[in-house]
């Protein structure tokens, strides 16, 4: 199970529509839902929650909870389903997520984390990992972030995914906390050189796909969503990436599905090449208009002047 390419969860963004998009520009990026609460998947409506497309895989269910039963509860749901990864979410700051005492909060309770993935670990056969921060407040990111991530392996788990970044729970809004709290890539990496048994995943504030010295993989966030050719395999043209995904959008404008909520998370697509503008303005005055078809694409893609088989259209970054 590789995680060398990840595409990290990002609430109201990385949804089936923007994970099929992330999909048609890499084939083989593991892609991660948005958190989803054990709550909403216990009281919920599970298919709104679950649903995917097959062209997604490989794909991990993205948690957020705490409890060991409502884990294991939602951990078999993802399995029947058939996502290929369940992931914990310790690294969320958001008071909402506070509240419920999940998230990164749970950077402070490693035992509670442990005995949650090991209901998982035992309900299911998928893979179990969590995504967490260095340290949260005042905790000594050195010691403290060893401390949990030993404790969490207890309970069988050997994917870890690290945002460089400490969270402040109190008086750092989740925006601040993706940018004030300084990066600390050596720290993952220290973390790794300490515990090769463990796959360790870097996550924060990484702009494109280059390796970083004995780690296991990268993830992007933000970058991916707003710069989505970052992700690209070099197999398509930034056209052939949109013609492949007429099927599927199709598909979705015939149940009811606007056509903006599909191409909102394309509109980076053509960033830094002329005609960008053009085709972010278009999408946006159009896409949500009532019957807003294939043919808003298509204009939109009249708009992007066209580039010989050497120009940037070709490269992937």
């Amino acid at each position: 199970m590789t995680h060398q390419i990840c595409v990290a969860p990002m609430m109201n963004w990385t949804d089936r529509h923007c994970r099929v998009f992330h999909r048609a520009l890499n084939s083989h990026a593991r892609l991660y839902t948005e958190m989803v609460t054990t709550g909403a998947l216990r009281y919920g409506d599970q298919a709104r929650h679950l649903d995917f497309s097959d062209v997604e895989h490989p794909v991990a269910l993205q948690l957020g909870g705490s409890e060991p039963d409502e884990l294991a509860f939602a951990a078999k749901l993802g399995a029947r389903w058939g996502y290929d990864e369940i992931n914990l979410n310790c690294g969320c700051p958001s008071d909402r997520v506070q509240s419920g005492r999940f998230g990164a909060c749970l950077m402070g309770a490693p035992e509670v984390v442990r005995d949650g993935c090991r209901a998982m670990c035992d309900a299911v056969s998928l893979p179990i990992t969590v995504k967490c921060r260095i340290g949260i407040d005042d905790q000594d990111e050195e010691a403290c972030l060893d401390r949990f991530i030993d404790c969490v392996a207890e309970s069988g788990v050997k994917i870890f995914i690290v945002h460089a970044r400490k969270a402040w729970l109190q008086g750092l809004s989740p925006k601040e906390n993706r940018q004030i709290p300084p990066l600390n890539y050596d720290r993952v990496i220290r973390l790794k050189q300490r515990r090769p048994d463990l796959k360790i995943i870097l996550n924060g504030g990484l702009k494109d796909l280059t390796a970083y010295q004995g780690l296991d993989g990268l993830m992007l966030g933000r970058e991916a969503y707003m710069n989505p050719w970052v992700l690209s395999d070099g197999q398509k043209t930034r056209h052939e990436v949109m013609e492949s995904l007429y099927g599927y959008i199709e598909a979705h404008l015939s149940i009811g599905v606007p056509l903006g909520a599909m191409t909102r998370h394309m509109l980076g697509l053509f960033n830094g090449l002329p005609g960008a503008r053009a085709w972010r303005r278009h999408l946006s005055e159009n896409a949500f208009k009532p019957g807003a078809g294939l043919e808003v694409i298509a204009q939109a893609l009249g708009r992007i002047p066209t580039l010989d088989s050497a120009g940037p259209d070709n490269q992937s970054v």
